[in-house]
Formats: C-alpha cells, structure tokens, sequence
C-alpha cells in the first residue's frame, strides 16, 4: 500500500496534468519561446524557396542549387531555486509548503510537456540539494518527489549560496524561477547580474499569519529560522508585510526580474496563467505586435 507521502506525489501530479494539458502548456510556450534557429540539413532548392537560405558551397560542389534549412532552437533549460528554509517548510498548517510545491510541479511538468529540461536546485544556507536538469515524465516525478519529501539539514537562508552555485551551472541562458518568502537581504546585485544572463523570474510566497488571525493586540511569535521570540502588535505586522511586498516589488522591477506574488492557499493555476498572460503582454508591448 502506498504510504501518505507516495499518495500526496500521485495526487499533486493529477491535480497538476489537466490544467497542464488544457491551458498551461501553451501559455507557457507562448511566452518561453526559443532563443533562435539551428541548420537541421540541407536540400534541393524548389521554386518558391528563399534565395538568401542558398547553399552557396553544397551549390558549388554539386552543380545543383541547395537551400539550408532551419529548425527552431525549442530546447530550453528550465531551473527551479526553491528555498527550503525553516520560513518555507512552517506555518499556516502545512499550506506553505503544499503551496510552493503545486506551483513548482505546474511549471515542471508545462516545461517537460514542450520538452524542455528542469532542473532543481534546494537551498537553504547551503545547498541542500541538486537535481541537474533532464527531461521526460519520470524527471518531472523525480522533481515533484523531491518537493514533497524531501527534508533540509539547515534552517537559514542564504541567496547569495544559491545564486552562485546556479551561476556556475548554468552555462547557457536559461529560464530561472526563484521560489521563496524573500525574508533576507543582500542579494540584489546578484539578481541583477544573472538577470543580464538569463530569464528570471522571481515567485514570492506570501504568508501574513497576522492578517488572517481573528485577534488584535500583542502576540508572541517565534523566528522559525533563528528561533527567537518576538512580541509583535497585530496591526503593525500586517502593514509590515505589505511593505515588504511592496519593496519586493521595487526591487525586482529595478532588478529586471519578473516576479510573481503567490498568498498561501491561492489558486496556483491561476496564478501561473495570470503571469503568463501578463508575461506575454509584456512581450507584445516590446515588440509592438
């Protein structure tokens, strides 16, 4: 019998396939498209062919007109940088977590659909695990079975370790989500660094306990990363953390990050379709089609 953790992995590919399948997968390829062309072969000009595709070598040797002829360069490298630290793995009963691995499973399994390669990289302040990027559906559950099961060492945070390590990886431009609750600071220049090398884009999981909590006041609350209490006034840490989204917001736009604001519990298919959708608008505005 399959225990729970094998039942959540079954279960979180399900609930991810249909939308995939029916929506996902196109807006993605809409927007992640190929950065270019690659020969593919050569062959016979026909009438009609473009004259600037000519093969003007093949033509020489063989005393026949060839044209080259092209293919798009549709394989891509999609990475994942989840942080897997103590902020990410608790609070609002679990839903952080279930939330951040039914996104990643959505952009994972959208890649694998236009065969692209995902990779993942899990960190926390150090990295905590490395799977390289690969294609196919048994991937796309290795990927989702790490989200799920597996459990860190360490419980900072520590971008700058991350970004780093998937500086080095990564040798051609590749597509880059960034998963996290960005609680820390000092990683700016490198955001804007690798942002000049690939696609990147930043999903921010937002989870403010204190909005949602049916009392006012003081409450005690615990860093779950450095362990420390705190007395906090409900209100106050409420607009604390609209103002840390809305510095999120500043510092990736000045980055030339794409981010995604993703509250604990939402519609994680929605809200791919919606930064798909808004990625795509982007595009057309920039290119005036």
């Amino acid at each position: 019998m399959l225990d729970d953790l094998d039942q959540r992995l079954n279960l979180l590919e399900l609930k991810c396939r249909q939308p995939v399948e029916h929506l996902l997968a196109g807006e993605y390829r809409s927007v992640f498209r190929g950065r270019g062309i690659e020969f593919e072969d050569v062959r016979a000009y026909q009438p009609g062919d473009d004259v600037r595709t000519m093969d003007w070598k093949v033509t020489a040797r063989t005393g026949e007109p060839h044209i080259k002829r092209y293919i798009e360069e549709r394989e891509q490298f999609i990475y994942l940088l989840v942080d897997v630290s103590a902020s990410m793995r608790h609070g609002s009963l679990g839903k952080k977590a279930q939330t951040v691995s039914e996104i990643c499973a959505l952009i994972t399994m959208a890649a694998i659909k236009n065969q692209d390669r995902v990779g993942l990289i899990l960190f926390s302040d150090e990295i905590e695990q490395i799977v390289p990027p690969a294609k196919g559906r048994s991937h796309a559950m290795r990927i989702m079975d790490e989200l799920i099961h597996f459990q860190p060492k360490n419980k900072g945070t520590n971008f700058l370790e991350a970004l780093g390590r998937f500086g080095h990886m990564a040798r051609k431009h590749s597509i880059v989500f960034v998963v996290s609750d960005f609680l820390t600071e000092d990683y700016t220049r490198e955001l804007q660094n690798l942002a000049f090398r690939h696609d990147l884009n930043a999903i921010h999981i937002a989870d403010n306990p204190l909005q949602k909590a049916k009392v006012s006041g003081l409450v005690r609350m615990e860093d779950s990363e450095s362990g420390q209490q705190h007395v906090i006034y409900t209100e106050a840490g409420a607009k604390g953390a609209a103002a840390h989204t809305q510095k999120l917001q500043q510092q990736m736009m000045e980055s030339g990050v794409n981010l995604l604001n993703l509250e604990v519990g939402a519609d994680c298919v929605e809200a791919l379709a919606g930064f798909f959708h808004e990625r795509q608008r982007q595009v057309i505005d920039e290119t005036g089609g």
